[in-house]
């Protein structure tokens, strides 16, 4: 018998029973539990393939026989090769249609934030001696992938963090083995020498320890820029062929901004670069500082000021709502700091037709917590 003729009698079969069984696969209605608004169920023709069939391909020509393990987790640290994900937000969220709305998944990470890139950087050509121990002021996602990779590398570490970092953070460091220093600090600190950052410049400075702390020091590292202006920057371009008017990052350490920022330009002049910040000193958005109105000595060392176009400013409720908004319309899962990048993207889309790339520098894992006040 030919297969056209079989494939008519099949045909023939599946119109005068509903339910028929195909020999070669499963073909039948199927009642999923979905209804219409009428309250009738919707039936749907879906393909049940059978598994008592021997499978004809030869394994050996589909496969090579050759391994793709890691030898260390560090390897997961992304870069041009192994980029982290970009994804497109709908309309649901992104209703301008002139505005092509991107969002960099930098949750994705090994460690689960964009700062692996800056802590892989400030410490694979960082040589110890066996009784040093690093230590570092962290509002939580540094000295997370900080003591993920010292770990990975058999280097003791503490880590000194505001008091209003989300718990979650402090018990993911000390899930890592992590020394948690807690000090009566602000998520926005001004002054370099008091709060997290103090305690731990005393530590490395003192005497009477002898050395004993290194500090990679995130705040004033130049490797900080370095690790973005080599891996993020050059990804960003890569994913967008290029095409970008305009790119959105929270300003913290300026490390992200700064890198990413400097890479772009020199690609493309004509690439805006905008920072966002808290609208209030006083903020929720861990990780991110108000640089609007600070004295000379006090902004961020490594910020290059002349790469950046615009500040925008955004407060607390519209940063979490934001987050909360992209996770129902789009399924996309980020922390309130993104939140606040897609707020201010999102405003600016309104009068700025073009393509946009926001940072998202880390998921929501941490905050679960922290947007149960703003649902």
């Amino acid at each position: 018998m030919y297969w056209s003729q079989i494939f008519l009698k099949i045909q023939l079969l599946k119109r005068s029973d509903p339910f028929f069984i195909c020999p070669l696969f499963h073909m039948r209605s199927w009642n999923n539990a979905i209804t219409k608004p009428s309250g009738r169920a919707l039936v749907h023709r879906v393909c049940l393939y059978r598994l008592d069939l021997p499978m004809n391909a030869n394994v050996e020509t589909l496969f090579d026989g050759s391994e793709d393990i890691h030898d260390s987790i560090v390897d997961l640290v992304p870069g041009p090769d192994n980029p982290t994900p970009m994804v497109r937000l709908g309309e649901r969220f992104n209703a301008h249609a002139d505005f092509d709305l991107l969002v960099k998944l930098e949750g994705m990470n090994p460690f689960g934030s964009i700062k692996d890139r800056t802590a892989w950087f400030m410490l694979k050509d960082l040589e110890l001696r066996d009784d040093q121990a690093l230590v570092e002021p962290s509002a939580g996602n540094t000295g997370i992938a900080l003591a993920a990779l010292a770990n990975a590398q058999g280097t003791p570490i503490e880590v000194a963090v505001p008091e209003g970092v989300p718990e979650s953070k402090k018990a993911q460091l000390r899930f890592l083995g992590a020394e948690v220093i807690e000090v009566e600090d602000e998520l926005c600190p001004i002054y370099p020498s008091e709060g997290a950052r103090g305690v731990v410049r005393s530590m490395v400075e003192s005497e009477a320890l002898d050395g004993k702390y290194v500090s990679p020091n995130q705040y004033e590292s130049a490797l900080n820029v370095a690790a973005h202006y080599h891996t993020t920057g050059p990804e960003i371009w890569q994913q967008t062929g290029g095409r970008i008017d305009y790119f959105f990052a929270g300003i913290g350490t300026g490390g992200t901004i700064t890198g990413v920022g400097r890479y772009l330009k020199e690609r493309s002049p004509k690439v805006r670069i905008i920072a966002v910040e808290p609208a209030l000193r006083h903020h929720k958005l861990s990780g991110l500082k108000r640089v609007t109105g600070l004295p000379e000595e006090h902004f961020p060392s490594i910020v290059d000021r002349d790469l950046i176009d615009e500040y925008v400013s955004v407060t607390d409720e519209d940063a979490f709502k934001a987050g909360i908004r992209v996770a129902r319309t789009d399924g996309v899962l980020v922390g309130p700091t993104t939140g606040a990048a897609l707020h201010a993207a999102h405003e600016w889309g309104k009068d700025n037709p073009g393509r946009a790339v926001v940072i998202s520098g880390d998921s929501a894992a941490k905050y679960v917590a922290s947007y149960a006040e703003f649902l």
